[in-house]
């Protein structure tokens, strides 16, 4: 799989550039880290099986959902350019949140998972002056948001 990187890298950045000239800068922004964090959860060992899903309604997103090992994982993905204004993972609201339990709630609902066994992690992308990846798992824990 290693010998594989650099391809995976150049087509990253092929991505990147297409999405800057079609895309708001700020999505555009967010789907590179969306990028980067799926490349860090495959190094991981994470299968990752879904990105963007939404709910039927498109009330509630997911951004990443894997699997690791046996489990389950929601991932939030935060990404910003600089840490001007603080660390991305700081601007996951109790709201927020929610919507990612909604959005946990109904992927189990459909493919027949127990919801209470899933884990909620957050990737921290920040951009500039030099690309720094954090990755936390258990961000939160399900039974915070599935009351």
């Amino acid at each position: 799989m290693r010998f594989l990187r650099p391809l995976f890298r150049l087509s990253d950045s092929v991505r990147q550039r297409a999405r800057r000239g079609r895309m708001d800068p700020d999505q555009a922004l967010g789907r590179d880290g969306e990028d980067i964090a799926h490349r860090l959860m495959q190094k991981r060992g994470m299968t990752v099986v879904a990105r963007n899903w939404k709910t039927p309604s498109g009330w509630a997103e997911a951004d990443l959902i894997a699997w690791d090992g046996g489990r389950l994982v929601f991932v939030e993905v935060k990404s910003r350019r600089s840490r001007e204004f603080g660390a991305p993972d700081r601007e996951i609201s109790d709201e927020k949140r929610r919507k990612i339990a909604a959005a946990a709630r109904e992927y189990c609902r459909n493919s027949s998972h127990a919801v209470e066994d899933v884990r909620f992690d957050v990737v921290s992308v920040v951009f500039e002056p030099e690309r720094a990846v954090e990755y936390f798992a258990g961000a939160w824990s399900a039974a915070e948001v599935l009351r």
